[in-house]
């Protein structure tokens, strides 16, 4: 099994984090190691895709609390495992729960306070991106906990690159041109580069932040891409947790 991990977050050993990939249990196409009940994959393959995944990072399947991503702004604030219903960001204090964020394209956010001992992850495609759903995530724990910007710790995961998301000019004019590609008459957006910025001007530290360099769509052989394999694509998911006494 190939787990992805952040360098930055690995720091904290009071953190348990990681990314799945394609590889894992010898799975085959088309949906490789696949993290999604919501595509046309055997149920059972999944839950013990899941079940792999969840126990390296040294979780259960209990322990991990998911949400339907809807592409909105929806944030929840959790405090058990299981399924928290329609939102693209959760955040939680509680100790060894385990917020997945899934994704096949889209960035996936994460985002530590080691001071005040918050986690959050965050699904931010473009329409997520539109609505702020990453500024109105931080301002909430913020305002919520007392968190000051200089003091969280944010990975992007792996997510489809600049060069390689394409648009159309409909989507392109809703952001900011600074994020925007034209070739050939072509628009590409920089989502990474967007939520990058999102988090420099909210008073993060550079240093504090690592953005993966690991685009989904270019690397077939490890990643699931949504734009590159479509609807037979499988999806990758990415848990943070908060380890603590069982």
């Amino acid at each position: 099994m190939v787990i992805l991990k952040s360098a930055l977050l690995n720091k904290f050993p009071e953190i348990s984090f990681g990314f799945s990939t394609k590889i894992g249990l010898e799975r085959k196409a088309p949906f490789h190691f696949n993290m999604s009940l919501s595509v046309e994959d055997n149920p059972i393959i999944v839950k013990k895709n899941r079940e792999a995944f969840f126990s390296a990072l040294g979780l259960n399947d209990n322990q991990i609390v998911f949400q339907k991503q809807v592409h909105g702004d929806g944030i929840r604030f959790v405090e058990s495992g299981g399924f928290c219903g329609e939102s693209d960001a959760i955040v939680t204090t509680k100790k060894n729960l385990g917020i997945a964020i899934s994704s096949a394209d889209c960035p996936a956010i994460f985002i530590y306070d080691p001071v005040k001992e918050v986690i959050a992850g965050i699904h931010s495609g473009w329409r997520s991106s539109e609505k702020k759903i990453l500024l109105k995530t931080l301002s909430i724990i913020r305002d919520s906990f007392n968190c000051k910007p200089q003091n969280l710790i944010a990975y992007i995961a792996p997510c489809i690159s600049g060069k390689n998301y394409e648009v159309g000019e409909e989507v392109a004019l809703k952001f900011d041109e600074q994020f925007i590609n034209v070739v050939e008459d072509k628009y590409f957006l920089d989502l990474a580069a967007l939520n990058y910025d999102i988090m420099l001007n909210f008073g993060l530290s550079k240093e504090n932040i690592q953005v993966s360099n690991i685009c989904t769509f270019d690397n077939k052989e490890l990643l699931h891409s949504y734009r590159r394999e479509g609807v037979r694509s499988g999806r990758a998911l990415g848990v943070i947790a908060l380890k603590g006494n069982c």
